[in-house]
């Protein structure tokens, strides 16, 4: 079985990275996170579209391109790369597969809008520090009506519309489309470390939420979105050692190469096995979202485990490669490093999906006792 990019996805990589490479570099990052009044880069959101980046994987009745979320993955990890502060994640990786997944016909209609680039979507879980549950759920949905509060909201600010995590009238939590734009809904930025991604706190007083899906939608989409956004994180943690790398070699110290150096080469070394390890269980991920496996649950788990480790080691020890140089504002290390901790909590921390890896792996060994039996 061959986990790799296929040619045509190579190739696809190459101009999305050359486009990007032009388009993108790292100062648009640091524009946004230096402007306290911008919540994304509107023009780079609009050229991505113009690309057909927002269509890609949408179906071809809806306005997109009809690709595979395999050819999906190429964007993240190259969007990964650049750090690119736009809303693209939050949309096409969750608000797009949740109307393809469970949407009727017309919340289907919202499609052509994200393909378009006129709808931006977030997701609406957690109601305040600690881990989204069950029990915390105080957001509720009566009569189609909305009311609650969610913090944080990541691309809480930018979004036209919201999967929101609420009660229904029977007490059961589901997610609920709503459009933002309306009265009854107040929404407040939040500072957080990466600025470049905007957080926000969404206040809810009954507005109008209609639910999609049934309530297991919320797992299948957070699954997904671990697979794509693992993409992400490896892109990103690729860069950060790419860097490191690089400086290691032309930075001299006591007349050698400070890559020269063990202490410097074994967290490099440590870092580029954490990215491979990362990749791989990305490849696995996307395999089994893109073939609808049953092992979906327990790859997207681990694939989201992975590339948090893989990013945030990657993107510290960049820091502690450039010496002294990277901790300042001018270099460009902790943008990284600020990526790597904002996309560790942006579905739940590496905790929680710690915690769904080892429920996985009991309910398969339970499983295998059971077939032996």
């Amino acid at each position: 079985m061959n986990f790799d990019f296929s040619e045509d996805q190579e190739m696809l990589r190459k101009e999305v990275r050359k486009f990007l490479e032009a388009r993108c570099p790292l100062t648009r990052a640091r524009k946004v996170l230096d402007d306290s009044e911008a919540s994304f880069d509107v023009e780079l959101w609009e050229e991505l579209v113009g690309q057909g980046w927002t269509a890609l994987s949408i179906p071809e009745q809806f306005g997109g391109l009809g690709m595979s979320r395999t050819d999906l993955c190429v964007l993240a990890e190259e969007l990964g790369r650049v750090l690119a502060p736009v809303p693209f994640a939050s949309t096409v990786y969750i608000l797009a597969e949740a109307l393809m997944i469970a949407g009727d016909g017309v919340q289907k209609d919202k499609l052509a809008e994200i393909a378009a680039g006129d709808c931006i979507g977030c997701i609406a879980i957690s109601e305040g520090p600690g881990e989204p549950s069950f029990e915390r759920i105080g957001s509720r949905v009566e009569r189609g009506r909305l009311t609650g509060t969610k913090q944080p909201v990541t691309d809480g600010l930018a979004a036209t519309d919201a999967l929101v995590w609420a009660r229904d009238e029977s007490g059961t939590p589901r997610l609920f489309l709503v459009p933002l734009e309306q009265d009854g809904v107040t929404r407040e930025k939040l500072d957080t470390l990466d600025p470049s991604r905007d957080a926000a706190r969404i206040v809810f007083d009954g507005a109008a939420a209609e639910p999609i899906g049934a309530p297991w939608l919320l797992d299948r989409l957070l699954d997904g979105a671990a697979v794509l956004l693992a993409f992400e994180q490896v892109g990103g943690a690729d860069r950060a050692m790419e860097q490191a790398v690089a400086y290691a070699k032309e930075r001299y110290a006591f007349g050698r190469p400070v890559g020269s150096y063990q202490a410097i080469k074994h967290t490099l070394a440590d870092a580029y096995v954490n990215n491979q390890i990362a990749r791989s269980n990305a490849y696995y991920g996307i395999w089994a979202l893109d073939s609808g496996s049953d092992d979906l649950a327990q790859a997207a788990a681990a694939a989201r485990v992975a590339a948090c480790h893989a990013y945030w080691f990657a993107a510290r020890e960049a820091l502690h490669a450039h010496g002294g140089i990277g901790f300042t504002w001018e270099a460009d290390q902790h943008l990284f490093y600020r990526r790597a901790l904002q996309l560790d909590m942006v579905i739940g921390s590496p905790r929680m999906w710690r915690e769904r890896l080892f429920e996985q792996v009991e309910a398969q060994g339970e499983k295998m006792k059971a077939e032996a039996s």
